[in-house]
């Protein structure tokens, strides 16, 4: 391959344009991304950044001496892949022809319907929703979180510690079911109880009202929550638009193979767009988390640079870890899978509990909360299961 264009400048494509130079791939190598910013860290823009007790220097993801040799194409958005000629198109005109392509355009935000134009509404995706967040928290007032998952909580967490008035604001009965299961979703969202922060489950958003700005979150049982800020956490979708029609099949994100090969030759996905078979469930899923997009272009660049002809190895149970209100939450593996949970260790009134989740008597998935050396000990037994 005389040139490898990688679609994303965010972790997954940093990982894969460092894996591309790594497995020794020595040609052309274009990075292109939608953002200004030079690859950086997201997972403390809830927390630390957002707190004011990280710089954004602290983020960069890319040491001072490291040289990839590969072309920034920065500030530019693909609107086009033209499969034939395997051409990117960007948004300016332009296009990058390649060899082989990486797609690792992430995912976006999901937002309120009319809510553009809103001052005081907020997501929180990027280094520029952190900053812009980051400013109106630091002057205080009534917080409403509208998502109870793990940017909403941690949004609620770090306001908390700003001092801020927090309500939060769950459409489903138990918050983190789905990737926690009920019975331990309902033990981490208790942290909001424990810290005095209200905690509103089984009711939807009707609206935002205000004049100009949000002064009151409307709610489907006819309240009406007053505030300055609201943050939407609402989850993500996929940014895969720029794809249609070129022949690459989506659902959910990229359709991919066991080591994110797509359906067209020399192009792989990775990151939060890309959707991967899982051979021990027999289905694709997409995995959202730092440590898949980390970890798992290696298989892709792996696959890009053979041709497809390396058996894909078998990819680890998907990890993630949250910290809230002073709690190290960790978890690995899929909990939709299993039939029953255990706590093995630990307290839940207390928050530092071990548990394991089970299909069949078989482990398949594991929570901590405060327990990192039992955690680790068990994400370890769950990889070498896999």
């Amino acid at each position: 391959m005389r040139t490898v264009a990688v679609v994303g400048a965010s972790l997954a494509g940093l990982s894969a344009a460092r894996s591309l130079r790594k497995q020794g791939y020595d040609g052309r190598l274009v990075v292109i991304g939608d953002e200004l910013h030079r690859p950086y860290d997201r997972p403390p823009l809830s927390k630390e950044f957002l707190a004011g007790s990280l710089a954004e220097a602290d983020l960069a993801l890319e040491p001072d001496d490291e040289d990839l040799r590969a072309e920034w194409l920065l500030g530019v958005r693909a609107v086009g892949l033209d499969s034939p000629q395997r051409a990117v198109r960007l948004a300016d005109g332009s296009e990058v022809r390649a060899d082989g392509v990486v797609i690792a355009t992430g995912a976006a935000a999901r937002t309120l319907p009319g809510t553009a134009g809103l001052a005081g509404v907020h997501t929180l995706r990027t280094l520029d929703d952190a900053r812009a967040l980051r400013d109106e928290l630091a002057l205080g007032g009534r917080l409403v979180v509208i998502g109870g998952g793990f940017i909403g909580a941690e949004v609620a967490s770090t306001a908390y510690a700003l001092g801020l008035d927090v309500t939060v604001v769950e459409a489903a009965p138990t918050p983190l079911a789905g990737p926690l299961g009920e019975t331990m979703g309902g033990i981490v969202s208790a942290l909001h109880a424990d810290h005095g922060v209200r905690l509103l489950c089984g009711v939807g958003v009707k609206g935002l009202r205000g004049e100009g700005r949000v002064d009151t979150v409307l709610l489907e049982d006819g309240r009406g929550i007053p505030a300055d800020i609201v943050v939407v956490g609402v989850g993500a979708r996929p940014c895969v638009e720029w794809l249609a029609g070129s022949g690459i099949q989506l659902a959910d994100g990229v359709t991919c193979g066991a080591d994110g090969r797509t359906g067209l030759p020399g192009v792989v996905a990775v990151g939060d767009c890309a959707s991967w078979y899982d051979p021990r469930a027999g289905l694709h899923r997409r995995v959202e988390h730092w440590t898949g997009a980390r970890e798992r272009p290696d298989a892709a660049v792996t696959a890009l640079l053979a041709g497809g002809a390396v058996e894909p190895a078998m990819p680890r149970p998907p990890y993630f870890w949250s910290d809230q209100y002073g709690v190290k939450i960790q978890f690995a593996g899929h909990a939709a899978a299993a039939d029953s949970v255990t706590i093995e260790e630990g307290a839940r009134d207390d928050r530092n509990v071990l548990a394991v989740y089970r299909r069949s008597g078989h482990p398949v998935a594991v929570l901590g909360m405060n327990q990192p050396r039992l955690f680790t000990r068990w994400r370890k037994q769950l990889a070498a299961a896999a």
